[in-house]
């Protein structure tokens, strides 16, 4: 894993190499390589114990060409600058791809949420959302969970919202619980647009999923839910997964809810008795499995570990898992890679039914939720693999951005530049 690569720099280089395969001026494309506006705060907080604390905190805005901006906050201790400006980034890109009308935005804060107590993770929410008020709102920019947040920390910013703004307002925030105006099926949204992309990219390439092998780097919410649907719904085998503190492996298959009653009981994936034997994240990232899915933060693979890659298969749950000079190690050994702009963008999209019900003040039924959700999903992958042909492209990822930029560049070129 590479944690010297910047994944802004990152961002800049994919949107490049689609580029070169499309029609699109140096000043078109620059704009579309940078930020609109980033805010950078800090955060005084009183904890618990009466002292105060100075936490750093951003939203970036990237681009709100075809809509609202729109991405998720996340609480970590790695949260810098250069890092939401590349999510936010992406998460233009990622709307583009599976055509809903948003642009891209993404917050953080920097810290480690274990370390603190509920009622002070609360203030601190509570003084970021303060911080969002003059930028966010259901027309402007709609934040919702990344990682290591969630419903609690989204029905925090929305009070916080719709308190100092005296109005009642849901659409300002998704990824809610239900009884604060969430969605049907958005929990489980992100894993299961990863299980489509992988159905629908074994059913492409003329290979049974019920006959493959998975492993899962990364056990959160998009990992462990796409681990269960994919063993679950496809049939196939899932024979190792990991966390932060390691990875489980069985190479006749792990049950994976019983790994999750694990995580979920421990705090982490190792010690599983369900399991044969126990590995590292890299040893993982490099078994001979017909999918690989990393599921875990930006930057997992980077070059040397790709050159050891076995799989012939990768559907990208995480943001920005490879880094470039990875993307190149795989295409150049024939990996088929399945990019993060398609995979997860179950979330996003599931953000935005969650909006539509609250702006209609209707709420629809998780199969209504799942069928929609399928059906943007497969339309996009259609899309992106007719690019892929027609062009001659030479990766997955390339075609997403050729799609995705045509996209965002026909918006911008109708919606004209104000003077």
């Amino acid at each position: 894993m590479s944690e010297d690569v910047n994944p802004f720099e990152s961002l800049q280089e994919q949107i490049d190499d689609a580029a070169a395969y499309l029609d699109v001026g140096p000043d078109v494309l620059e704009r579309l390589k940078r930020p609109e506006r980033v805010l950078e705060t800090n955060l005084s907080v009183e904890l618990d114990d009466g002292s105060i604390e100075l936490f750093e905190a951003y939203r970036s805005q990237f681009n709100g060409d075809r809509g609202p901006y729109k991405g998720g906050i996340r609480y970590h201790p790695n949260v810098s600058r250069d890092e939401v400006k590349a999510l936010s980034g992406w998460m233009v890109y990622k709307c583009a791809v599976v055509d809903i009308p948003y642009g891209g935005g993404k917050g953080g804060i920097v810290v480690d949420p274990r370390e603190y107590s509920a009622s002070e993770l609360e203030r601190l929410t509570r003084s970021y959302a303060k911080e969002l008020r003059p930028l966010i709102g259901p027309d402007k920019d709609i934040p919702a969970p990344d990682v290591n947040t969630g419903q609690r920390e989204m029905n925090w910013i929305k009070d916080t919202y719709e308190t100092l703004e005296n109005t009642t307002a849901p659409g300002t925030i998704t990824g809610k619980a239900l009884t604060s105006g969430g969605s049907e099926g958005r929990v489980e949204a992100t894993g299961r647009s990863v299980m489509l992309t992988a159905r629908e990219a074994f059913e492409y390439l003329g290979k049974d999923i019920a006959e493959a092998t998975v492993a899962v780097q990364g056990f959160g919410n998009a990992g462990s839910v796409a681990a269960e649907l994919i063993a679950d719904d496809l049939g196939a085998s899932v024979v190792a997964v990991s966390d932060s503190s390691g990875a489980v492996y069985d190479p006749a298959g792990l049950d994976v809810a019983a790994a999750k009653a694990h995580k979920m009981e421990t705090g982490a994936l190792t010690g599983f008795d369900g399991a044969e034997s126990e590995l590292t994240n890299r040893e993982l990232l490099t078994l001979d499995a017909d999918l690989v899915i990393p599921a875990a933060l930006e930057n997992a693979i980077d070059e040397d570990i790709a050159e050891d890659v076995r799989t012939d298969m990768i559907v990208e749950a995480a943001n920005g898992p490879l880094t470039p000079d990875a993307d190149d190690v795989l295409t150049d050994r024939d990996v088929a890679v399945f990019p993060d702009v398609l995979a997860n963008a179950g979330g996003v999209t599931v953000s935005y039914f969650e909006w539509v019900q609250n702006r209609q003040r209707f709420n629809w039924t998780e199969q209504r939720v799942n069928d929609e959700l399928e059906r943007v999903i497969t339309e996009a992958f259609d899309g992106l693999t007719d690019a892929y042909e027609a062009r001659d492209l030479p990766s997955y990822r390339t075609a997403a951005y050729v799609v995705a930029i045509q996209r965002v560049a026909k918006a911008a070129d109708e919606s004209g530049v104000f003077p």
